[in-house]
């Protein structure tokens, strides 16, 4: 396998998982984007941090090939790649009977870092007015900011983040989500794990959703909603003989709710109401979530 480094930080081949006679991840074809803030969903199991885990070398694959930044990831060329590469798995790191500032140094020593790049990441994150505070005071918002900063001092092309949001209130889920997005637009590709997925619909540029282990699709939010036909909405003051000529129409706003119908199906059962003297008032479609359309396209059990 290889692929166009100026255009993918990311990519794998037949990417798959086994624990015993159990299949976690299955055949993955990831493609990250250079400069992507890709979203990579997934209910909780569908094997999204072990994946992450791979691709971070933390967890060998049974089968498959693994690009990171246009080298092939492997254990002799592990060493090379995780400098460029910052991540937070699983719960944020730190010490809580050391400050902030404390903690970061540790990642100086491990790394070779310099003061000047630990005073950037916490800047970034917006925690230098709280780099001499105790850990065990911060909030989780903040708790997952370090973890997000210590992933930035060495300055990574890459950063993979697992679940990021995860225990956080509204207002920390907001404050990682308006990082994460700052930091995509100066460049930095980030690869962010979620299984809220109405959350990683405001900020992914690029998504990849699991189900089993399996990814059902890949692509932008556009390429999924076209994936997805939402319900449709006939707004008449004849409900019940609506319903009669349409097959699978229900009661519902101000008229009747029909599931499934393309536009050209749509086309004919407004001819077929107007034929029969059924007053229309309007027609629209349901507007529909990520999360919406997540279910819908799980639902029925096809692959994309």
């Amino acid at each position: 396998m290889r692929t166009d480094q100026k255009t993918t930080a990311v990519a794998t081949r037949g990417l798959t998982k086994r624990f015993g006679n159990r299949t976690a991840v299955e055949a993955l074809d990831l493609r990250v984007p250079q400069g992507a803030l890709y979203g990579f969903l997934g209910p909780n199991g569908s094997g999204k941090s072990t994946t992450m885990k791979m691709l971070l070398g933390l967890t060998r694959p049974s089968a498959g090939e693994i690009e990171v930044l246009g080298q092939r990831l492997t254990p002799a060329s592990r060493g090379d790649l995780l400098p460029m590469i910052g991540s937070m798995i699983e719960a944020p790191p730190g010490y809580g009977h050391l400050t902030g500032w404390e903690n970061m140094t540790i990642v100086r020593d491990m790394l070779g870092l310099s003061d000047s790049q630990l005073d950037r990441a916490l800047a970034t994150v917006r925690l230098r007015d709280h780099r001499d505070t105790l850990v065990r005071h911060y909030s989780m918002g903040m708790k997952q900011r370090l973890g997000i900063a210590m992933a930035l001092a060495r300055e990574p092309s890459l950063l993979i983040l697992d679940e990021p949001t995860n225990g956080l209130d509204p207002a920390g889920i907001e404050e990682v989500r308006s990082l994460l997005v700052e930091l995509a637009q100066t460049g930095v590709t980030i690869m962010v794990s979620s299984h809220l997925l109405d959350e990683i619909d405001r900020m992914a540029t690029v998504l990849g959703i699991l189900s089993s282990g399996r990814l059902i699709f890949q692509g932008t939010r556009e390429e999924l909603f076209k994936r997805s036909v939402p319900d449709l909405v006939i707004e008449t003051p004849q409900p019940d003989r609506a319903r009669a000529l349409i097959t699978g129409a229900v009661p519902g706003q101000g008229g009747v709710t029909v599931s499934g119908l393309d536009k050209e199906q749509t086309a004919e059962v407004v001819r077929r109401l107007v034929a029969a003297d059924i007053d229309v008032y309007g027609v629209r479609r349901v507007q529909q979530s990520l999360e919406d359309v997540f279910m819908d396209l799980t639902g029925r059990g096809g692959l994309l």
